[in-house]
């Protein structure tokens, strides 16, 4: 009786019988129905912040500025009524590479801002933290798009665009730092890092077709079954496929070390 008490005091709920499979299944549809409905919201809210500050809606209201606006109208600090915007600039940014996007112009709605927030399951977060970045994802975005449209390898409907966008944002917020920007004194030291990062370059392209075709959380052994056939087709090695795939996840050059430099 005693520990039942102490229970009780802390707050301890009572033993539940054990859930039906059926009855689990239920709960965890009501689970992805709910966080379904929260991207929407932070979609839709995203949308309404984007027209709203593109009409300077705080002017006929009497305010002078947007955070002033939202600190009146909504009782929210200066740092969220901002975090609403890198929100609202980012999914702006995405919506527009998406659509202009070699064959998915029919993949989208009418809400560009939902639809996207919506369909890629994007966190207000990982879109804050890329809105500083927008031309580079929607750069990404793009040529990810085509390389794939261009490939014909993967049909471009919702499931492929939804995982080149959050892969593409992904990237942009794991990127490296670039290195120093200092050129070497020696001339020919300079060509021939020029000629190292143009390499480069060129195989970090070839690794995001790579990792379209064979996503990052597969393992080597499983992403060169799927690989083989995409290797030779365009004439590549198999090593050279999984070595420039490692360096698209990466950044790392040393990823490429002992097959293409």
């Amino acid at each position: 009786m005693g520990e039942q008490h102490e229970d009780q005091e802390h707050g301890a709920e009572p033993a539940r019988p054990p859930l039906s499979k059926a009855r689990a299944r239920e709960m965890t549809a009501g689970l992805r129905e709910a966080m379904d409905d929260v991207r929407r919201s932070v979609a839709v809210l995203a949308a309404r912040v984007h027209d709203a500050h593109a009409a300077r809606v705080w002017l006929p209201l009497g305010h002078s500025s947007w955070e002033s606006y939202c600190a009146a109208e909504f009782g929210i600090s200066r740092a969220q009524a901002y975090r609403l915007l890198d929100v609202a600039r980012s999914l702006t940014a995405i919506h527009d590479a998406v659509a202009a996007g070699p064959g998915t112009s029919r993949t989208r709605d009418s809400d560009p801002a939902a639809a996207a927030a919506l369909d890629y399951g994007l966190s207000q977060r990982a879109l804050s933290a890329v809105s500083g970045r927008t031309d580079t994802v929607a750069q990404l975005i793009t040529r990810r798009l085509a390389t794939l449209a261009h490939s014909g390898l993967q049909a471009l409907d919702e499931p492929t665009v939804r995982v080149v966008v959050r892969q593409a944002v992904r990237d942009v917020r794991t990127a490296p730092s670039p290195p120093p920007a200092g050129p070497p004194a020696d001339p020919a030291l300079a060509e021939l890092r020029h000629v190292v990062d143009d390499l480069a370059a060129t195989t970090h392209q070839l690794g995001e077709l790579m990792l379209e075709v064979a996503p990052a959380y597969l393992s080597d052994t499983a992403a060169a079954d799927v690989l083989a056939p995409l290797c030779e087709q365009i004439g590549e090695t198999l090593d050279h496929g999984l070595a420039a795939r490692r360096y698209a996840m990466s950044g790392d050059r040393r990823a490429l070390s002992g097959t293409v430099l």
